[in-house]
């Protein structure tokens, strides 16, 4: 195939990864094999086929899915414990600095126990607080954006890390498991801090008992192992795209300068921040544009329920609409993606 009909082919295909999940119903419920159809279909059309790469997309999804299945069933044996220690923090210490706590706490853990796990205590934790709906969907909002932050500091915490890492390890980037500590960590650790003081000087309606937030269900064993699956084929399906899309990515995204890049991103506030990650790194990227290609994806992931995992997981367990999550984290996402690319421009 010439080059030409390859470039064509993988915009095209590009296009459709983009596109489909947020428009087709069964391809956003089915998104882990559609992503490893359009990944092998990539491939298979940049010819790009070797042992080494099957063994890559066998090998690097592991670390990620076992964090996933092992923090699962400790977070099930410990839930009621969770609860408890909870229930006694905020007796002891007050709603406010708990809050603190609370936001901060996950949003550094995550990078740990992964991002998914984060999300699933933050459910539980939000449904027995017992505040006004408002005040709780204002924070879970605050919350997921310090968790998807934290998240991408070590490539445990989510796909978007896992894919970076796995895609920067070679030369001249050499990634190891620090690499995204040391690149991203002087922006994002204060951001944590940061929002985990708002969080704590929002004030909850006085009245407790009206209209509150709810997880759907308690965690069973077979979801939480089927999760881990889900997470492995996602991971797995992410690397083969990745690498197919490699021609298409050269060739173009490398020439834009970093600046452009990180407004592009805004797009990750419809669409999977991990799969634009997939879709849009590579190693010939300088550390500078490295950099505000993922914070971009990072903090416009935060605005909308698409954007980012724990966005998801969080809005599905405890019914929040699409609606409510953009009134309060469309503007948050804005203030926040503004003061960045300052800040980026600036230091």
């Amino acid at each position: 195939m010439s080059s030409e009909l390859i470039i064509i082919g993988l915009f095209v295909l590009m296009g459709l990864v983009l596109v489909l999940p947020f428009l087709v119903k069964c391809v956003e419920e089915e998104l882990e094999i559609f992503l490893f159809i359009m990944g092998v279909v990539s491939v298979s059309i940049s010819g790009l086929w070797t042992g080494h790469i099957i063994i890559e997309a066998l090998k690097e999804p592991i670390a990620i899915s076992l964090t996933v299945l092992i923090s699962g069933l400790l977070f099930r044996l410990l839930r009621i414990r969770i609860r408890n220690w909870t229930q006694a923090a905020i007796a002891r210490i007050g709603s406010g600095p708990f809050i603190f706590i609370l936001v901060t706490g996950l949003g550094l853990i995550s990078s740990l126990i992964t991002a998914i796990i984060a999300a699933v205590i933050l459910a539980e934790i939000i449904t027995f607080l017992r505040y006004d709906r408002k005040f709780e969907i204002r924070l879970v909002i605050i919350a997921c954006y310090a968790i998807g932050l934290g998240a991408v500091l070590t490539p445990l915490g989510e796909p978007l890390a896992t894919i970076a890492v796995s895609k920067l390890k070679g030369a001249p980037h050499h990634a190891d498991f620090f690499y995204l500590f040391r690149l991203l960590g002087f922006w994002v650790i204060p951001a944590i801090a940061g929002l985990g003081l708002w969080a704590a000087f929002l004030k909850p309606e006085k009245d407790k008992t009206r209209n509150t937030l709810t997880e759907d269900q308690p965690e069973n064993y077979k979801s939480i192992v089927f999760r881990a699956l889900k997470v492995y084929l996602f991971v797995m399906a992410l690397l083969l795209l990745g690498t197919g899309l490699t021609p298409l990515v050269n060739k173009y995204l490398v020439q834009i300068k970093p600046g452009f890049i990180y407004w592009i991103n805004l797009v990750s506030a419809i669409l999977d921040n991990a799969t634009l990650t997939a879709a849009e790194i590579t190693p010939l990227m300088s550390r500078e544009t490295i950099r505000y290609l993922l914070l971009g994806l990072l903090i416009s992931g935060g605005m909308l329920i698409p954007g980012n995992i724990p966005n998801i997981i969080c809005a599905c367990k405890l019914s929040i609409k699409s609606k409510e999550w953009a009134l309060y984290g469309l503007p948050l996402g804005a203030v926040i993606f503004l003061g960045y690319f300052l800040l980026l421009n600036l230091i």
